[in-house]
């Protein structure tokens, strides 16, 4: 049964269960090759048979490494050191982590501008939707942050939306302190809860009606972002 599959983890670090229920050992000479290297990972599972242990966790899914021969991981292993070692290598890789970081800063950019298109703040609280956006947009955009504005499922100005929104469930709700019960589609209603409030919140400041600044949780959260207060008439 040495093929190429995908195994879930059990308690025992030499057994996983398949898709069937069955439970399987690895071969003899097999060995795990863990996660982190995607380059070798790659060559490995293109090289022969493999298994693939892959632990799921609600929605999310998380790689517990690569078992395969373990002649196989080790040639694959000294052909990409090998590799690496190269000038060329080396420039490349130069080259393509510049590549990334132009591509970051001008994402960053439209991310940015997608959040202030969201906001539509009345100019009355240009400053405040200049602090809004930049932290929403410094919390969402990193590389790695698992939010939302990483995903490329959506079109980014979903993506600022659901930034904002997620920003101010944290920033101005009691969300993170909040005892929710462990009941199937609960804290999915609360978060739907939520977010009605926070998008009347953000309704004040799309107009120029005056209101009371310093009972507004936006105002509140955003007092040590830089912003500039509201004007007496917005105080009122």
């Amino acid at each position: 049964m040495p093929e190429c599959l995908t195994l879930a983890p059990t308690p025992d670090p030499r057994r996983f269960r398949a898709p069937d229920g069955a439970l399987l050992s690895p071969p003899e000479g097999w060995a795990c090759l863990p996660p982190g290297d995607a380059g070798l990972t790659r060559r490995v599972k293109l090289a022969g048979p493999s298994w693939m242990v892959v632990e799921k966790r609600g929605r999310k899914t998380f790689s517990r490494g690569l078992w395969a021969p373990a002649a196989t991981i080790e040639a694959a292993r000294a052909a990409l050191e090998a590799e690496r070692s190269t000038p060329s290598y080396a420039k490349k890789r130069e080259a393509d982590a510049r590549r990334r970081e132009r591509d970051q800063e001008a994402y960053v950019r439209e991310f940015e501008a997608e959040v202030a298109a969201f906001l539509r703040f009345s100019p009355r609280y240009a400053a405040l939707a200049r602090a809004l956006a930049t932290r929403v947009t410094q919390h969402a955009t990193p590389v790695g942050s698992g939010t939302v504005a990483r995903t490329e499922r959506i079109p980014v100005a979903r993506r600022a939306e659901s930034a904002v929104i997620a920003w101010m469930r944290h920033q101005t709700t009691a969300y993170d302190t909040m005892a929710i019960p462990r009941v199937k589609g609960m804290r999915r209603e609360v978060r739907r809860d939520l977010a009605q409030i926070s998008r009347a919140i953000l309704d004040l400041h799309r107009g120029d009606a005056p209101h009371a600044a310093a009972s507004c949780p936006l105002c509140g959260a955003l007092a040590g972002a830089g912003a500039t207060a509201p004007g007496p008439a917005a105080r009122a």
